[in-house]
C-alpha cells in the first residue's frame, strides 16, 4: 500500500469516527476534571463514559477492570496516562479476539473461489457493504462473483444488480421467489467455471421467524457444500452502527441461528456510537473485519484495532 493510501485510509477513518471521538473526549475530560491521579472516582467516571459510548456494560466492566490492576500494579497513575491506557487496554481486548488484524485485501490461496455467506436484516446497509466489498476486492486484482439469494424482495435483487454494473462485476440471479439455495448454488457453480477469486453472496434480513431463517440458512451452506465442500468460507453478519446497542441485540439474534465468523459494521460516520465497535466483538467473540465509514466505494475499510483506537482516542 502506498505512502498517498495510507495516508487517505487514515483521514478517512478519522473523519468517519469524528463525532464519536468528540463525544468520547468531552466525558473523558469530565471525568477526570480536577484530578490529578487515576482513583476510584476517576474509575466510576471512566466506567460511565464507556457504557454511554455505547462500548457495553460487561465489556466496559472487563476494561475498568484491567485499568483498576494497572494503577494496583503502578501505584500512581497521572491522569495524563489515562488516555494511553485506555487505548492500550481496548487495543488488548481486541487482540484477544483477533479483531483487526488485516492491513490488505488478501484471501487464502488453498482454493478458490473464496465464498462470503452475507447475512443482516434489511436497512443495515447490507447489499451496499457487498457492493463494496466486490469494489474493493476488484480493485485488489481479485475477481469476483455476486449472488442475488434474497429473493424475497425485488428492491434487494435490484439493488445487487445496480452494484454489479457499478462495480463491473458478474451477478447471478432468478425470477422473484425464486429458492435461495438455487441462486447460491448457480452462482458457485458459475464463479467455479470461471475461475473466479472469491463469491459474495447476499440472503434474506429477516428475522421475525428466527427457525425459518435457520432452515434457510442452513439448506443454502448445504447446497454449497454440494459444489464447494468448504463453503461457506465466511459468515459475515452486517450490523448499522448508528443503532448503537440494538445493533449487539441483532448480532445475538444472528448468532443464536448461524456460526457467525465475521462482522461489518456499516453507518459510523453518521453516529458518535463507534464504541459499539469494541463492545460488539468482545461480547460475541467474533472478529469486526469491516467497517463502513460512508457513502463512498473506498469508504469500507478493512478494520485495523489499532489504528481505529487511535482515532477513537487521539493518537499518542
Amino acid at each position: 500500500m502506498g505512502i498517498f493510501s495510507i495516508f487517505k485510509k487514515k483521514e478517512t477513518l478519522d473523519k468517519g469516527l469524528e463525532k464519536t471521538k468528540e463525544s468520547v473526549f468531552t466525558k473523558i475530560s469530565r471525568a477526570i476534571a480536577g484530578k490529578s491521579t487515576v482513583d476510584d472516582d476517576v474509575l466510576d467516571n471512566l466506567e460511565e463514559v464507556l457504557i454511554t459510548s455505547d462500548v457495553g456494560v460487561d465489556t466496559t466492566l472487563k476494561v475498568i477492570e484491567r485499568i483498576q490492576k494497572r494503577v494496583a500494579r503502578d501505584k500512581y497513575v497521572s491522569t495524563s496516562e489515562l488516555n494511553n491506557i485506555l487505548r492500550e487496554e481496548i487495543v488488548a481486548l481486541l487482540e484477544e479476539n483477533n479483531t483487526g488484524n488485516l492491513d490488505e485485501w488478501d484471501l487464502p490461496t488453498d482454493h478458490k473461489p473464496y465464498v462470503i455467506l452475507v447475512v443482516g436484516v434489511n436497512g443495515v446497509g447490507k447489499t451496499t457493504t457487498i457492493g463494496k466489498l466486490a469494489y474493493q476486492f476488484k480493485r485488489a486484482g481479485k475477481k469476483v462473483y455476486l449472488g442475488a439469494a434474497d429473493t424475497f424482495r425485488a428492491a434487494a435483487v435490484e439493488q445487487i444488480v445496480i452494484w454489479g454494473e457499478r462495480v463491473g462485476v458478474p451477478v447471478i440471479k432468478q425470477q422473484m421467489g425464486s429458492d435461495p439455495a438455487s441462486v447460491a448454488f448457480d452462482t458457485i457453480s458459475s464463479a467455479k467455471a470461471n475461475g473466479a477469486d472469491v463469491v459474495i453472496i447476499d440472503t434474506a434480513g429477516r428475522l421475525h421467524n428466527k427457525v425459518g431463517l435457520m432452515n434457510e440458512l442452513k439448506k443454502i451452506k448445504d447446497v454449497m457444500k454440494k459444489v464447494m465442500p468448504e463453503a461457506p468460507d465466511e459468515i459475515l453478519l452486517v450490523l448499522d452502527g448508528s443503532t448503537g446497542q440494538n445493533a449487539f441485540e441483532q448480532a445475538k439474534q444472528f448468532a443464536a441461528v448461524t456460526q457467525i465468523s465475521s462482522l461489518a459494521i456499516t453507518k459510523l460516520d453518521g453516529t458518535a456510537k463507534g464504541g459499539v465497535v469494541i463492545g460488539i466483538s468482545d461480547q460475541l467473540k467474533v472478529p469486526v473485519k469491516y467497517i463502513g465509514l460512508g457513502e463512498n466505494m473506498e469508504d469500507l475499510q478493512l478494520f485495523n484495532r489499532r489504528s481505529f483506537v487511535n482515532s477513537l482516542f487521539g493518537e499518542k
